[in-house]
């Protein structure tokens, strides 16, 4: 089974909706840090999270280039797609 850009992002916001102090209203464009006002550490640690849930692991570099939900789902996506 191949994982979607969609069905990754469905997940990570069931994840992030795990935590009471996400806004319930949240989307595939929320910005992580901005909108959803996690701090590098939380971004860290919610990225790890998501990697143990998906078997996959997101390198450094490729962190700085993820702004929102999407932006994390389609890196997923690509990584799962290239191993």
């Amino acid at each position: 089974m191949s994982e979607t850009v969609e069905s990754v992002s469905a997940l990570i916001i069931q994840k992030l909706l795990e935590n009471p102090k996400v806004p319930r209203d949240i989307d595939g464009n929320c910005k992580i840090m901005e909108d959803l006002a996690f701090d590098s550490l939380a971004v860290m640690n919610f990225v790890m999270e998501v990697e143990d849930t998906l078997d996959v692991s997101v390198p450094l570099d490729k962190l700085a280039d993820i702004r929102t939900i999407n932006d994390l789902a389609a890196c997923i996506v690509a990584l799962k797609n290239k191993g």
